[in-house]
């Protein structure tokens, strides 16, 4: 078959491709569920910016701000402070392997889900693993982590400060200093509570934290923040073994996001245009500001599930105020539910994972989302909506 025989059917392939290749069009919706959340129009604004190359000296100095917001957001002075190129669990990934070598004690605390990934992740990494957990719903006490440190005598200690799955806070009075005294690390997952729930890393004594962009920071995901210690570095400076992922590997990050400013890789560098800016809007709102105004509206979404008859799954004492989960009423299909909202209103809301799956519903309050016109716009759907599914399931 000659070319000019092919023509006619080239055209009619390339017509057919053509026609499919609408420009985008998305919706627009209200993110309430566990991530991402809605990204502020000052970010997005800064995402369509003209890109500049990774090494160019205007992006170095946006580096060098971008680190230092992040410090203050962590409230830490810890030099290696970064946004990781991939999303949260690029960073997850980041931390262990750059903490723990093959057969190395790890003790890791599961509360839930994202305990779990942890455990996980370890395992890969040829960790000698322990696993001390808590009901889903419930938090590791201080006791419980002390005895676990006592007998395993780990290199880490990997805990999960807000997660996820359950709506759990962590509490982590104590952890840090126990940490010191057993000689090891204190790895800590901040996924849902970076810039938005109270989190001093160096008070508390954190020897690693990772993060996300797309939750308390109001950023879309792509990038996930990592902060590694003093402590930690100097663990990574002493291993016997070369970091076994190349990408996450902090010997050579930190050449490029340090002062020598060397070659990596590629910089997603209009990424880091929105979380510079979305970094810059927390600064102005100041930390302090955040965590107080993330608490005032989750408190004003709990009174008013439970002013409509919902549980709420995690003891007042726990509970997230980036994160809520909701008990699923007796015969709700709560899937169908979610989805009525979506497509009938554009508000999503999460559903529950893992040994929640089904169970429960999880509502985010996080970054730019995290206002009382949202929670009240919510709680009138759940009050209009919901008993017309609550009438299903007693008829059913």
């Amino acid at each position: 078959m000659t070319l000019s025989s092919l023509s006619p059917v080239l055209e009619t392939v390339s017509e057919a491709h053509r026609l499919r290749l609408d420009p985008i069009s998305t919706p627009e919706r209200l993110l309430l569920g566990p991530g991402p959340s809605n990204a502020h129009p000052t970010v997005l604004q800064a995402l369509s910016r003209p890109p500049l190359g990774h090494l160019d000296p205007l992006y170095l100095e946006l580096m060098n701000e971008v680190q230092e917001m992040l410090r203050y957001a962590w409230q830490t002075e810890n030099r290696i402070t970064i946004p990781v190129s991939g999303t949260g669990s690029a960073a997850m990934e980041a931390t262990i392997a750059n903490s723990i070598e093959a057969g190395e004690s790890v003790v890791v605390g599961v509360i839930g889900y994202f305990g779990q990934r942890l455990v996980d992740m370890c395992g890969r990494y040829g960790a000698d693993l322990h696993v001390i957990e808590a009901p889903w719903g419930e938090a590791l006490s201080l006791e419980a982590i002390a005895q676990a440190l006592e007998q395993h005598k780990p290199k880490v200690l990997a805990l999960v400060h807000a997660e996820t799955s359950t709506g759990v806070c962590q509490p982590l009075e104590g952890v840090g200093d126990l940490c010191r005294e057993h000689n090891c690390l204190l790895l800590l997952d901040t996924v849902t509570s970076l810039g938005a729930v109270p989190l001093k890393l160096d008070e508390l004594k954190v020897d690693l934290a990772y993060s996300c962009s797309q939750k308390g920071l109001s950023c879309p995901p792509g990038l996930g923040p990592l902060t590694m210690g003093p402590r930690a570095e100097e663990k990574l400076d002493r291993r016997q073994s070369k970091v076994p992922n190349w990408y996450l590997d902090m010997s050579g990050l930190k050449s490029y996001w340090g002062t020598d400013r060397t070659y990596h890789h590629t910089a997603p560098v209009n990424m880091n245009f929105g979380l510079r800016e979305a970094l810059r809007l927390l600064c102005e709102e100041g930390i302090e500001n955040a965590w107080a105004r993330h608490r005032r509206n989750s408190e004003r979404l709990w009174a008013g599930l439970e002013a409509q008859g919902l549980e709420l799954h995690v003891p007042l004492e726990l509970r997230l105020p980036t994160l809520t989960t909701v008990r699923i009423p007796e015969g709700v299909d709560g899937r169908a539910f979610g989805l009525h909202l979506l497509n009938k209103h554009g508000v999503e809301i999460g559903g529950g994972l893992g040994a929640l799956a089904g169970q429960v519903w999880r509502i985010g309050l996080m970054g730019t989302n995290s206002t009382p016109a949202n929670v009240d716009l919510l709680l009138n759907l759940l009050e209009l909506e919901l008993p017309a599914f609550r009438s299903a399931a007693a008829a059913a």
